[in-house]
């Protein structure tokens, strides 16, 4: 049993190939989840769980397999584990962070430049023909350069975008609950502000915070308002961090300008009032889709569930 794990979903063969061959493996060789029944019932006899974000790991479940040793997550996030749970059964729970910052930060900075730039509306004003001679006044976006960039959560790849707002010369006001250490603030120019004083002031607003009760609906009808007229909203943290009920109103209304969205409340479900808008630019949690990026995130799950069940501390557990 401490050699044998199960994984839930899809990974790529070169981050399989890890595996020791004295290591039993049931794999799923699917996109789609396992039903609760079938998670448990391959989870039977099993020390180890290699599990993309579609696996919810809650008390539950944990209760009916007691061999559980390793739970890896194949994500920064872990919201679909109940880490308290799995603390009080003594299973480790693991992420996969840094392989994943600068991609997801590449993709964000995508979304804060397609929205800002309007390049969606463009792609689809050619594509129907509408483009049938120069003009003057079409699709006039807002500029990236020399603007101010808010970014909310200063971690890892709040911190990456802080970095890639130096290149367009912006000012960068950071929001979080941890101040940075001096040295980040002057290595990346950002300044400390508190989340009011970062909406009124920023053009973009970047969201990059953990999920937690706290920051549930951190961007609400009374947040938006506070923010400029010609800003864009991007979220490639987590959906529920933003209210999609007031984000429509927000987009329909004119209390922003555009917004950039990877991330959604009910995924895949997506409010329906933001399918019709032509300011906001939506993306299928993509944020860490890269080739390169996603082997290495799956080969970081099963090094930790390797390590684990080799009575080694894992690589990256979640604290």
């Amino acid at each position: 049993m401490a050699k044998s794990i199960l994984i839930s979903n899809v990974l790529p063969q070169e981050s399989r190939a890890i595996i020791p061959a004295n290591v039993e493996v049931d794999y799923h060789d699917s996109e789609l989840p396992l039903s609760r029944a079938e998670l448990i019932r391959r989870l039977q006899g099993r020390a180890g769980l290699v599990c993309h974000i579609i696996s919810t790991v809650d008390e539950e479940l944990l209760q009916a397999v007691p061999g559980l040793k390793v739970v890896a997550n194949v994500a920064v996030g872990f919201n679909n584990i109940d880490v308290a749970a799995a603390r009080r059964h003594g299973v480790v729970v693991t992420n996969t962070p840094d392989v994943l910052t600068e991609t997801t930060a590449d993709f964000a900075w995508t979304l804060l430049m397609a929205a800002g730039r309007r390049v969606v509306e463009a792609d689809a004003y050619v594509r129907s023909g509408q483009w049938t001679s120069w003009r003057w006044g079409v699709l006039w976006g807002t500029d990236i350069h020399g603007k101010t960039l808010g970014v909310v959560g200063f971690g890892r790849i709040g911190r990456a975008m802080a970095r890639r707002a130096r290149g367009f010369g912006m000012r960068v006001l950071y929001h979080d609950a941890v101040r940075a250490d001096a040295a980040v603030e002057r290595e990346l120019q950002a300044t400390a502000a508190d989340l009011p004083t970062l909406l009124r002031e920023s053009d973009y607003v970047t969201l990059h915070t953990l999920l937690t009760p706290d920051t549930k609906h951190l961007i609400n009808e009374r947040t938006l308002r506070l923010m400029k007229k010609t800003a864009v909203l991007v979220n490639a943290a987590r959906g529920p961090v933003v209210d999609e009920a007031a984000l429509v109103r927000a987009l329909t209304e004119g209390w922003i300008a555009g917004a950039g969205l990877d991330v959604f409340e009910d995924e895949p479900t997506i409010h329906p009032g933001l399918l019709p808008l032509a300011n906001v630019t939506l993306a299928p949690h993509i944020g860490s889709a890269s080739l390169d990026t996603r082997i290495a995130m799956a080969a970081l799950a099963i090094r930790n569930c390797l390590a684990v069940l080799d009575g080694q501390p894992p690589l990256t557990p979640v604290s």
